[in-house]
């Protein structure tokens, strides 16, 4: 016995959660994903969501935000339409959010972050299956426009997620 040595075996305890973006938090927490890149812009838009009392988490890649969305369903995304892509229209954070089952995208309040768009287009919005646009010359305003459209969504969509709640 005394020449045994020990063998290590590892166990696994369930599906790998490092993508998690936070630990955990008070179900009344309200969170946010900030997918951008220009530094001025992500730093003045995580000081207003941190003001509003949002959590943020703000993914690096394409990749790491859509891990992190398998995981959690955020009150708030911010989405740049060059973020970590070639062309706009190779936004892959857009393109899961654009085929997300609906029951689920619509818990999220989604905004595009554009150069070229104009800020509350509607149309555009509608077109690019997000609830709000915002030109990045129109940031310094974010936290009036913030409050203003998810006021209108929220009572747009008010029996919906009664509804839901009651399932």
């Amino acid at each position: 016995m005394s020449g045994e040595t020990a063998t290590s075996t590892s166990v696994t305890t369930g599906p790998d959660t490092s993508a998690r973006p936070f630990g955990y938090i008070n179900p009344e927490g309200k969170t946010a994903m900030l997918c951008e890149q220009d530094v001025a812009v992500r730093n003045q838009i995580d000081a207003e969501l941190k003001k509003l009392g949002y959590l943020v988490s703000q993914p690096v890649s394409y990749r790491d935000a859509l891990k992190q969305m398998r995981y959690h369903v955020f009150d708030v995304i911010f989405v740049s339409e060059d973020f970590d892509a070639e062309v706009s229209a190779a936004n892959n954070v857009l393109l899961y959010l654009e085929n997300m089952n609906m029951t689920t995208r619509r818990k999220s309040f989604v905004v595009l972050i554009s150069a070229k768009l104009s800020t509350m287009d509607n149309m555009q919005a509608f077109h690019k299956s997000v609830n709000l646009i915002v030109n990045k010359q129109d940031i310094g305003n974010i936290e009036k426009i913030l409050r203003q459209s998810i006021a209108e969504h929220d009572d747009f969509y008010r029996v919906f997620k009664e509804k839901l709640r009651r399932r």
